[in-house]
């Protein structure tokens, strides 16, 4: 007897578990079920034809996309905003406000892999475009600041900053989606505190990172933002500092989702490792933390 093909699969429940799962134990966690429920569409797919609505099945595309991404699973993630992309691309215009979404991860993971060129190219393109909502047009100005940065274009990033905070200074509007509640103060002070970082100004940088840090609340991948405090305290050589948040961060970072964040965290562990005149109780910090990283919470290799 031949096997039961599978059910069609209900795409906006997967897509409702995969939301629930990355807003609190994060991608880590949440990326192996990301990628089950996409065998599953691709199965049914086979048997049934198209198994929901294109609007549904890039919604769930796009929400595993950016798991993927968060857990640094870079291959699949870049493939499933391209598959995303093309479905919203067949809806009707006035159905198409993820697009946006999609191509801002797709211009930050540009930038997360060091492709600034590429990122500018999709930022740019997007800030092109005519009557672009307050948050929306914000939120692309720090992708284009983050790609200036890295290019070592310092005034043109300051720029950019700039207008994502006049964008930014009256709060949400009516003309906002309602994908871009996340693009609040704290993740404009956090990625500010980025740029600054890639612009070398360590002391700038710290005070937004700290402030990001402070904000309660907040999706589990803002744990990206303390772990990168320490990278940027440990790389300044700001020891005391840096030895009571690796402190601190020690206990939660077997509970920390994001695979970025972990990654940064080794990044501040090694800059600990190569620095000069540590003081021994922050090296005994860092070994403790380095050791717990490698037992509990190794993440995948970004591909």
């Amino acid at each position: 007897m031949e096997p039961r093909p599978p059910s069609p699969p209900d795409v906006r429940a997967m897509t409702a578990e995969l939301l629930a799962l990355d807003r609190t134990p994060g991608a880590r966690h949440a990326a192996p079920v990301a990628l089950r429920s996409v065998r599953a569409v691709e199965a049914a797919e086979t048997v049934y034809g198209e198994v929901a609505d294109p609007a549904d099945l890039a919604e769930l595309f796009e929400v595993a996309a950016w798991i993927l991404f968060d857990a640094e699973r870079h291959g699949p993630s870049y493939r499933l905003n391209r598959r995303a992309l093309a479905l919203i691309r067949r809806l009707p215009e006035d159905e198409r406000s993820i697009e946006l979404l999609v191509l801002s991860v797709l211009s930050m993971q540009q930038a997360h892999l060091m492709r600034p060129r590429a990122s500018l190219r999709t930022s740019a393109a997007v800030l092109a475009r005519r009557d672009l909502p307050p948050r929306v047009a914000a939120l692309f100005h720090v992708r284009q600041a983050r790609a200036y940065a890295q290019l070592g274009a310092r005034a043109r990033a300051l720029r950019s900053l700039d207008a994502a905070r006049e964008m930014s200074a009256d709060g949400p509007s009516k003309r906002d989606p309602a994908w871009s509640w996340w693009f609040d103060r704290a993740e404009l002070d956090g990625h500010h505190g980025l740029v600054l970082a890639d612009l070398g100004d360590a002391e700038g940088a710290a005070a937004l990172l700290h402030a990001a840090v402070a904000s309660d609340g907040g999706p589990a991948y803002r744990a990206l933002f303390a772990a990168d405090l320490a990278r940027v305290l440990a790389r300044a050589g700001a020891w005391r500092e840096t030895d009571a948040l690796l402190s601190a961060l020690a206990e939660s970072a077997p509970r920390m989702g994001s695979v970025r964040a972990l990654n940064s965290l080794r990044q501040a562990v090694a800059a600990v490792g190569e620095g000069r005149r540590v003081p021994r109780a922050l090296r005994g910090t860092a070994e403790d933390l380095a050791g717990l990283l490698a037992r509990g919470t190794s993440p995948r290799a970004a591909r």
